[in-house]
């Protein structure tokens, strides 16, 4: 069966949106660029949100004191290791809050990457009140001949959850940052985190919901992880009952139900996170590889004839006959 976004595999893949917009594989390649974060710095706070550990997912050759050209030489060498070479590369600006600093050193750093000759394009990952029309406008300019796109930490569409994340923003600015994004033609992509203190299943179901009516290209999932140090394993440590953390198998049955109701267009990059095991804390998955994973979730959604989008297109299909009324508890 070819699915609507083109392919047999039932979810709209990353891998598959990269071969029809670039008609072969390209790699992201994570830069460290020297920047910081509002909730670290004294503007918002300090300490940045109870879940953050920027270490546990930058790779071992980001250092801020290396040029971005080391660094993306360093990872094209790192990547032709572990992985068979892309030969074309997106250089992903991704420790801390990539747009969290005067527009002409942005200009500096985001030019000194596209200068590679193996770089396609960016892709810039930022808080939402980290942006504003002068650096979208600025990233629209460089878009106009190479592959941009900006990536935003969401994390969850509830305001309460938010709060209690010290995230220093409400949904309405992610709201705002996304559309003013994609206004200007820019791929726009978001991160969120499944399974945060307070958030029940049923939450997490109905915040497709939300997600869907973001003018999103990408999406990234992730279970919650906690690392050593920070605020959240501290909360962790005072109260354990207010955490709960699924099994892989509980977590892709979960997932699951998260496709059927997102939109077939959106583009699923990551469902579940990996650290190395020196960050974690508290309950954990072991050495489970994200490949591992992307097999499991793969196997059970043909277990279950399952696809991304089957209830969102169905529920559509129902509101173009004008009976969806008939079916309230399968509104995504």
């Amino acid at each position: 069966m070819t699915y609507p976004w083109g392919d047999d595999r039932r979810f709209n893949s990353y891998a598959g949106y990269f071969r029809r917009l670039f008609g072969g594989r390209v790699q992201k390649l994570s830069v460290d660029a020297g920047f910081t974060c509002p909730n670290r710095d004294g503007t918002l706070g300090r300490g940045g949100c109870t879940f953050c550990d920027n270490g546990a997912f930058t790779p071992s050759y980001c250092r801020s004191a290396k040029s971005i050209t080391q660094q993306i030489d360093e990872g094209i060498a790192f990547h032709a290791r572990r992985y068979r070479s892309a030969g074309r590369y997106l250089v992903y600006f991704q420790s801390y809050s990539n747009t969290y600093a005067p527009l002409e050193r942005l200009r500096a750093l985001y030019g000194e990457a596209l200068a590679h000759p193996q770089v396609e394009g960016i892709v810039v990952g930022t808080r939402p009140d980290c942006i504003d029309e002068e650096k979208l406008d600025l990233l629209a300019e460089v878009a106009r001949d190479r592959y941009v796109a900006v990536e935003y930490g969401i994390e969850s569409t509830s305001d309460e959850t938010l709060r209690a994340v010290r995230r220093g923003h409400d949904f309405a600015c992610a709201r705002r940052a996304v559309e003013l994004t994609a206004r200007r033609g820019l791929h726009v992509g978001a991160h969120f985190i499944l399974g945060l203190p307070g958030e029940s299943d049923e939450m997490l179901l109905r915040q497709v919901g939300t997600i869907n009516s973001l003018p999103l290209t990408t999406v990234k999932f992730h279970q919650l992880q906690l690392f050593r140090g920070t605020a959240l394993a501290a909360e962790y440590d005072a109260d354990p009952t207010r955490f709960r953390f699924w099994t892989p198998g509980q977590y892709i049955d979960l997932f699951v139900e998260v496709l059927r109701r997102l939109r077939p267009d959106l583009v699923v990059e990551r469902f579940a996170g990996e650290a190395p095991p020196r960050y974690h804390y508290g309950p954990g998955w072991g050495l489970v590889r994200n490949e591992t994973l992307w097999t499991m979730l793969e196997k059970r959604l043909e277990e279950l004839d399952a696809y991304q989008g089957e209830i969102f297109i169905s529920l559509q299909e129902e509101r173009a006959a004008g009976d969806v009324s008939a079916h309230p508890s399968r509104n995504p």
